[in-house]
């Protein structure tokens, strides 16, 4: 879905004709992405209709529309709480992240122009600079730039089905919790295997692009539950 921040001051900056109520669904789900909810935590809706300045109607809504997409449940008490994935979910999600993470980067060697290439290779050449004073910073700031990465191909495979579904995967992945680039030695190989997809789609081979694709998927899980081990 397409997807507008919040504006600085914390409220809702919403394009024509977006309903209220949509327009505090995306700036939940967006910092569902950032990070700004983990799994555990509590939402209540007259602490987001604050800080989003709305009522709480149009947040009843957006948490109605959350909890309808499983990504939180009923808190003990008042409000709602993020869910937290068990293991076969994590395993089923990543099933299908490969899956679709492949078909996008075999799509993306058949139609992805040349100006779409160069842009995919300078998201990763950011990847690679990325350079924060504090670890946990530079392990964020290089888990958005791994997204927009993942998202350029996807827009390059050039079809909107699988790029809805891409995106309501990454709300999923945003309840995992840190991200896996905090593993030791997992930001140098997802940039080689970054590096290999870029080539083979460039190069237009496609059966390439789509393994190579999956095969990084596979080391981003085994990652994942080198994380999940350590909670």
């Amino acid at each position: 879905m397409a997807r507008r921040p919040a504006k600085a001051d914390g409220s809702i900056a919403r394009g024509a004709g977006v309903a209220l109520g949509e327009a505090v669904f995306r700036s939940l789900c967006e910092a569902l992405q950032a990070g700004s909810y983990r799994a555990g935590d509590r939402l209540r809706e007259e602490e987001v209709a604050q800080r989003l300045k709305v009522s709480r109607t149009p947040v009843r809504e957006a948490f109605g529309r959350l909890a309808a997409r499983g990504f939180v449940e009923p808190a003990g008490g008042r409000g709602l709480i993020v869910r937290n994935l068990d293991i076969s979910e994590v395993l089923e999600l990543y099933a299908m992240r490969e899956i679709m993470e492949g078909a996008a980067a075999r799509l993306a060697a058949e139609h992805a122009s040349a100006p779409e290439i160069d842009a995919i290779r300078d998201i990763e050449q950011a990847f690679v600079e990325a350079s924060e004073t504090d670890a946990a910073e530079m392990a964020r700031a290089r888990a958005r730039l791994n997204r927009a990465f993942h998202e350029a191909i996807c827009r390059a495979a050039r079809n909107r089905y699988l790029d809805n579904a891409s995106r309501e995967l990454q709300d999923w992945i945003a309840l995992l919790g840190p991200t896996t680039f905090t593993v030791s030695g997992r930001p140098s190989t997802s940039h080689a295997e970054h590096q290999a997809i870029i080539d083979a789609i460039a190069a237009r081979k496609g059966d390439e692009a789509e393994q190579l694709a999956r095969a990084h998927i596979r080391e981003a899980l085994r990652c994942r539950l080198k994380l999940l081990q350590k909670q």
